[in-house]
């Protein structure tokens, strides 16, 4: 199977001499074309600082990253950015929608900057629009939608250049039980029906059990990582929440 992203030794300080923190402290994995993957981990764990360094919002202190073998740790300028748009797919907790475009324009605008022709923007706003059930709200704005519909609308946004990484940050964290656990389904039947390969990072435990593999993040290192195999959707929230006891003292945090 094809790697599509990996960590080789990755650090990550902040402060100065007389004040220094790492956040990342020699972090290596391989996420593998198709794969959803959930990182866990409480406040100050350095999840979200893992998410910032791969999405490329955040530079590395040492070691390397590599998505679909480019070691994109080394890219700056035009390439940096043709890299964003053409490898990279993002959905963010407070879907980051363009208040003065419809859901269509928000969708469409990465293709529309590619210079993709229209018809072809016309078909694939249409085909991921029917797959997310939101093509009742393509002409609407997003103070017209619920929040599920944004978020919904911002993950087809994510997945329209079929990015090679798609990086979902606490996703669900402004959504209802109900709004989440339909966007969890969806992102799961992207990840089987389009092979969409996600990193997600994620404190809550219900919206892990949803990846095919957790990685829990302690103290800026690897703390322990599961797979679900073919475990059911709930052995495998339970086996979460088992590794989220060892953690201690920060499993109120996590869940």
């Amino acid at each position: 199977m094809k790697t599509i992203l990996e960590l080789e030794k990755v650090e990550k300080y902040y402060g100065n001499h007389s004040s220094l923190t790492k956040a990342i402290d020699n972090i290596s994995f391989k996420v593998e074309e198709g794969e959803f993957v959930a990182i866990m981990g409480a406040s100050g764990s350095g999840k979200t600082t893992l998410l910032n360094v791969i999405s490329t919002i955040d530079r590395v202190t040492s070691g390397h990253i590599y998505v679909d073998g480019e070691d994109i740790t080394s890219l700056r300028g035009d390439s940096l950015n043709q890299f964003r748009r053409e490898k990279l797919g993002f959905i963010f907790q407070d879907f980051n929608l363009l208040d003065s475009l419809t859901a269509f324009e928000n969708i469409a605008l990465a293709l529309s900057i590619q210079n993709f022709d229209t018809h072809e923007i016309e078909d694939r706003v249409k085909k991921v629009a029917k797959k997310l059930d939101i093509e009742k709200v393509l002409k609407k704005y997003p103070y017209q939608m619920s929040g599920g519909q944004k978020q919904r609308a911002a993950s087809a946004r994510a997945i329209i250049t079929d990015p090679k990484l798609v990086l979902a940050d606490e996703p669900t964290g402004a959504l209802d039980s109900k709004s989440s656990k339909m966007l969890l389904e969806q992102f799961e039947q992207l990840n089987h029906d389009y092979q969409a390969t996600i990193l997600m990072v994620t404190h809550d435990a219900f919206a892990a059990s949803y990846a095919t593999r957790v990685i829990f993040v302690k103290d800026g290192k690897i703390f322990n990582e599961i797979r679900k195999g073919k475990d059911t959707r709930k052995q495998f929230f339970d086996a979460i929440i088992e590794v989220v006891t060892l953690l201690g003292g920060d499993a109120n945090d996590v869940l």
